[in-house]
């Protein structure tokens, strides 16, 4: 006889990654004989990584460094998080001030769940990444959506903000540059949040910086715990070596706040999975000790892709695609294209419709933008060859282009 699982109420609350499952079924596609599969689905750098930093890995490997770490990360690697944090940020983080995770949404995981109860409500502007409210939903808290604009850059207004935040708010959620749309808050547009945020004192701020070093043109980032030090102490700023030193699979991320939060999340962690990998750990120090020079120029190739793929975009007719100031992800509007017919007959009702049939028809992979909490969009990830991105772009072109 086969007893059927009891799922638990905090598994009923989540659901898969919108990305991942895109991304698995343009895999699945090519396993099944499809040759023409072009994923811009996936948020992941297409170099290698810096070859330093792999150097670093193979002697800690030589060397026997291959046992259980400290919780928190080791302390060659706590030094090096402080020493960014000030030499990037001018933001002074003690050793205590400092914890190591595997990955940043490994971080951000523990810092929910050290946090939150039943009924707390995470604020959350969208778009957003696909895990803020999944998380915020894991822990029972709800999360409470904060529209922006493309009008504004899709950056969130002060007014909006303040409207939304009531007496059960714990944390609002800032993540810039932006994924999906690669919007960037400026030292300006976050002191005006700011000064919202000093009005309500039991509300903390979870600044996701992870693309921190994607950042174009005369644009220049900042992080809000730099621009008011007055809200240092409920800021937990949040970053990680995976963009930056096209280190995803290494999984390191860390973070710098009050150390009562940080011992919370080492507390978490202890039970989930320990200390991250140690291998990676001192791979992670040679990046943010080593040469930066390698960003410049990954920042530089991602800018020259941006330009290239918002231009073949805003070349489609019935596309908008406003450009981005930051990360490696273009955020157009397909809206014009809902209640139209694509070339295999089948009624476009939703942007998800819409990349499904773009998919299906042109094997060109990109994540509907009602994932991210903000459509009818989709997100195409640049973060890829000029030659693909070109045949993408060429693709989506004329998958336009046979619209009814």
């Amino acid at each position: 006889m086969t007893i059927a699982m009891k799922r638990s109420a905090a598994l009923s609350r989540i659901s898969p990654s919108a990305t991942i499952a895109i991304t698995q079924k343009a895999r699945d596609l090519v396993a099944a004989g499809r040759t023409d599969i072009i994923s811009l689905s996936i948020g992941e750098p297409d170099f290698d990584t810096p070859e330093h930093v792999a150097d670093a890995a193979r002697s800690a490997i030589a060397s026997g460094k291959t046992k259980y770490p400290p919780v928190a990360g080791i302390p060659a690697l706590k030094e090096a998080i402080s020493a960014k944090f000030e030499r990037d940020s001018g933001l002074r983080y003690a050793s205590s001030e400092t914890v190591v995770c595997s990955g940043a949404k490994q971080v951000i995981s523990n810092a929910l769940l050290a946090t939150l109860n039943p009924g707390d409500e995470v604020l959350i502007p969208a778009p957003y990444w696909v895990s803020y409210p999944q998380l915020t939903q894991l822990c029972g808290a709800v999360p409470v959506f904060i529209e922006t604009r493309i009008e504004d850059g899709f950056l969130l207004q002060p007014d909006a903000l303040e409207r939304a935040i009531t007496p059960r708010t714990r944390w609002l959620m800032l993540n810039s540059p932006s994924n999906p749309s690669g919007a960037v808050l400026g030292a300006d547009a976050l002191a005006s949040l700011a000064a919202v945020l000093l009005r309500h004192p039991h509300v903390w701020i979870l600044s996701d910086d992870i693309y921190e070093h994607l950042v174009y043109g005369e644009t220049q980032f900042a992080t809000i715990a730099q621009v008011e030090p007055a809200l240092r102490d409920r800021v937990l700023t949040v970053n990680g070596v995976s963009k930056a030193y096209a280190m995803t699979g290494w999984r390191i991320g860390y973070a710098g706040g009050p150390a009562p939060l940080v011992k919370a999340i080492e507390l978490i962690q202890s039970q989930l999975t320990g200390g991250a990998c140690s291998i990676s750990q001192w791979a992670a120090v040679a990046a943010l000790n080593g040469p930066q020079t390698e960003l410049v120029a990954a920042r530089e190739s991602f800018r020259r892709r941006r330009d290239l793929v918002v231009g073949m975009l805003n070349d489609t007719p019935g596309l908008t695609c406003p450009t981005p100031h930051g990360a490696f992800y273009a955020y157009p509007s397909c809206a014009s294209f809902i209640g139209r017919t694509a070339p295999s007959g089948k009624v476009i009702r939703t942007d998800e419709d819409f990349v499904a049939e773009l998919l299906e028809q042109t094997g060109v992979a990109v994540v509907h933008g009602s994932a991210f909490g903000a459509g009818p969009n989709f997100r195409v990830s640049y973060a890829a060859s000029v030659e693909n991105l070109t045949e993408a772009c060429r693709r989506i072109q004329q998958f336009c282009s046979l619209m009814q």
